[in-house]
């Protein structure tokens, strides 16, 4: 069943709860899927106040990293990439009754892949019930995929909202939006602000400056305002913050206020009570695949309109609203694209087709997708699981295939601590990088004290580069007790430490049930950084550099003129560098940087250096006198 309902009708609390009770799911489960984190969490959170259970009890919910559910949970909030990982254990997922797909319009790569293993489920299982719920998506397109089932549509309470253009393009939307917020306090009336930006960085300075410029207009002028920061790695309690009360009238009787900056996640997967006014620049970061150049980068992009209608509708939920769009209506009409683009056709696709063919799914070309994929991008990802070992030469999966598929990250850091585990002998090092690797960055470095943050990050620099860098700072972090006041003054983020923690944790369990061998070699060995690099080489070796006569490195294999991004931790400039990222911004960089020697490219990935293949002949010259000087000695 297909279920269109307005932002806030109450779809995704209300709907599951009413399945449990209706006890449609009978004597199974009821699992409610969300493209987010941390709505799965707060939205969880909020449905177990709601029946008044403990939550992880009755009411649970599944996310990367960390599970709060038990054997006593009937309905779970998760993400959707988690039920896809549900599905590699239990192809039918005959764990649930019911499977409510939640903000269907978003449209994220694991959502696009539950619809295909869903339309193949249903036939097998008839009494799976599936309910593909969203605010505004295209019915009609979703009807006929799913083999014209019935339509419900729910209308919402909203009430008018009045939207505002700018006369001309904004030169810089940033300031603007802080203008008009500024402008919004000062002379509108009760109503909380909420201001769409688009990554932490972006957010944090947005609060800091908004707080400033109240501080200096005086509560002659403007009422107590408080500003609250919204991203998806902030902690649960921070993010819990944006439900609290707004401060009342000051003593001169000037407004107090709530301002909410927050990244597209307010869009549709939270709802916050008492928003009167949206500021909407009209942006956010999209993740951006290209597959001839290999780099997936996240870039600001415009957004669809059927976001800035989603965006509007969050000013009218509680009383009549305003939206102010920081653009021009020519600019709506003309520029913006009805909707956004599947994220399937702009993601690297190489966890997905490694899951795909975990699930017995071999023809991954035609597999039933809503939108396909462009067919360079899946052979992209089939060359490079092909080189990383996971997929035999037929395309079959591979023993190696087997273990990457069940650890939770990407297939290069799967293979990073396969090699660690089997070759290296560095398990230990190699699950610190992997798990530093995949949480927020662990250095702070705030604009007004960058030059203090540098020093202390000096402090664990490792001369080699910034891989061995992190190890670094997760052993002291643990050999301190992952004290928070140690990381505040050493200008780490404890946070994403703990975090780190948490994941290298989880990792170890899931090695240890593969029965890898977990045994790790004494930091005593003679080539100990040697193998920690050999180690990260072996994920890494597509993603490698070499330094030209004029200063810049230029990739392998794509020919990419790339600079070493000012963050590394390397201060000379080596011959060989493996990186981590390829970063789009005033230029080409490349973050998180190791040395390297060209020798051990042969070594870790013979197959991919077949030396026909390379396109710059001062490339192919140096590389083959390494490999000359390899076999002289």
């Amino acid at each position: 069943m297909i279920l269109q309902g307005e932002t806030g009708s109450g779809k995704t609390t209300q709907v599951p709860q009413f399945l449990l009770e209706a006890g449609i799911c009978g004597n199974k489960n009821i699992a409610c899927t969300q493209p987010r984190r941390v709505a799965a969490m707060s939205v969880a959170k909020r449905v177990s106040e709601e029946m008044d259970v403990q939550l992880g009890q009755t009411v649970g919910y599944t996310i990367r990293f960390e599970d709060k559910s038990g054997p006593n949970t009937r309905l779970k909030y998760l993400t959707d990439g988690m039920l896809l990982r549900e599905s590699m254990s239990d192809p039918l997922l005959t764990a649930y009754n019911v499977i409510v797909l939640d903000e269907a319009h978003e449209r994220t790569l694991s959502t696009d892949i539950l619809f295909g293993l869903l339309k193949e489920i249903l036939p097998k299982r008839p009494e799976l019930k599936v309910v593909v719920m969203s605010a505004t998506l295209n019915a009609e397109r979703f009807q006929e995929y799913f083999d014209g089932s019935p339509l419900l549509d729910v209308p919402g309470r909203m009430f008018p909202v009045e939207v505002f253009y700018t006369q001309s393009p904004e030169q810089d939307y940033f300031s603007a939006a802080v203008k008009t917020v500024l402008q919004i306090h000062v002379d509108e009336g009760p109503g909380d602000v909420l201001l769409f930006l688009t990554g932490e960085e972006e957010i944090e300075q947005a609060c800091a400056e908004i707080r400033q410029e109240v501080k200096k207009l005086g509560e002659d002028v403007a009422g107590p305002i408080l500003v609250i920061p919204l991203y998806s790695t902030l902690p649960p309690q921070q993010q819990n913050k944006i439900f609290d009360e707004a401060p009342g009238p000051n003593r001169k009787g000037k407004v107090g206020r709530k301002v909410v900056v927050a990244t597209n996640i307010a869009e549709t997967s939270l709802t916050i009570d008492g928003i009167v006014y949206v500021v909407d620049p009209g942006l956010s970061k999209q993740k951006v695949y290209n597959p001839r150049l290999r780099i997936e980068s996240l870039l600001v992009s415009p957004i669809s309109r059927a976001s800035a209608k989603q965006r509007a509708g969050r000013a009218g939920r509680t009383r009549p609203g305003k939206c102010f769009r920081l653009f021009t209506e020519h600019s709506f009409n003309k520029d913006l694209q009805e909707n956004s683009y599947p994220e399937i056709q702009r993601s690297n696709l190489s966890s997905v087709v490694l899951n795909l063919k975990k699930l017995g799914i071999d023809d991954i070309v035609h597999f039933d997708y809503m939108d396909p994929p462009a067919p360079e991008t899946l052979m992209r990802a089939l060359e490079q699981l092909n080189y990383l070992g996971a997929l035999d030469d037929e395309g079959e999966l591979t023993e190696v295939g087997r273990i990457m598929c069940e650890l939770p990250v990407d297939p290069l850091h799967s293979k990073i601590l396969l090699a660690a585990t089997s070759q290296y002998r560095c398990v230990n090092e190699a699950l610190s990088i992997v798990a530093c690797l995949n949480v927020p960055s662990v250095f702070i470095r705030p604009k007004d004290q960058a030059e203090v943050a540098d020093r202390e990050k000096a402090k664990f620099a490792h001369e080699d580069g910034d891989h061995i860098t992190l190890v670094n700072v997760f052993n002291t972090f643990k050999t301190k007790n992952m004290d928070p006041d140690w990381c505040w003054s050493s200008y780490l983020n404890f946070r994403a430490l703990k975090q780190a923690n948490d994941i290298r944790d989880q990792l170890i369990r899931i090695l240890a049930s593969n029965r890898c061998n977990l045994e790790s070699s004494p930091v005593s060995h003679p080539d100990y950084y040697t193998n920690i690099k050999k180690a990260v080489l072996a994920g890494y070796f597509m993603q490698t550099a070499l330094i030209q006569r004029a200063g810049h490195y230029l990739t392998l294999k794509d020919d990419q003129v790339v600079m070493i991004h000012p963050s590394t931790v390397i201060d000379n400039k080596p011959d060989w560098v493996m990186y981590n990222e390829f970063v789009l911004t005033s230029r080409n960089y490349i973050r998180t940087v190791t040395k390297i020697q060209p020798e051990w490219l042969f070594e870790v990935a013979p197959a991919y250096f077949d030396l026909s293949e390379f396109k710059s002949g001062e490339t192919l010259r140096r590389l083959e006198r390494v490999l000359k000087r390899m076999t002289q000695k």
